[in-house]
């Protein structure tokens, strides 16, 4: 049995050519075309004049670009700046003293609190070395009855 191929039924298909396809003109070139040389380097002749203007406008060009960098960074930090300060204000608000990157705050006496107690106050130095230190509730008692007495009205102890 011979061997058939796959298109052997188009073999037998006539070609039909379309009226709108036609082969292109063959190109003409003119008589005095001038054809190029064996060798074109003559042609890549670098022009050693332009040097030294090229390498002022880019050393301004660079030197522009470089304040212009320096002032944004200068810009963008005042504002970071200007965030950390606005915060830092608000947070002082809260909590006078507050300070993120400081140590813990320790808290100071604005008023002056006299105690009541008629004994010296250098007495009071050399006991308070020997004797437990007052607890904050101490304190507290002492400031509220200071406060009634200053009143005029005498602090009663049963509550």
């Amino acid at each position: 049995m011979p061997e058939q191929s796959q298109y052997a039924a188009a073999t037998h298909v006539p070609l039909i050519k379309s009226p709108s396809l036609r082969v292109p003109r063959p190109v003409e070139l003119p008589q005095d075309i001038h054809p190029l040389p064996d060798s074109v380097t003559a042609y890549f002749v670098y022009p050693f004049t332009l040097e030294p203007h090229i390498l002022t406008v880019e050393s301004s060009r660079r030197t522009t670009m470089m304040s212009h960098a320096a002032r944004r960074e200068a810009l963008l930090r005042a504002r970071d700046d200007e965030k950390e300060r606005k915060r830092r204000e608000a947070l002082r608000r809260i909590a006078p003293g507050f300070e993120p990157t400081g140590s813990v705050l320790v808290p100071t006496r604005t008023g002056s609190f006299q105690p009541t107690d008629s004994a010296p106050v250098s007495s009071l130095s050399a006991e308070s070395t020997h004797q437990r230190t007052r607890s904050v509730m101490d304190d507290l008692v002492d400031q509220l009855a200071a406060m009634d007495s200053n009143a005029g009205t005498p602090a009663n102890p049963t509550l």
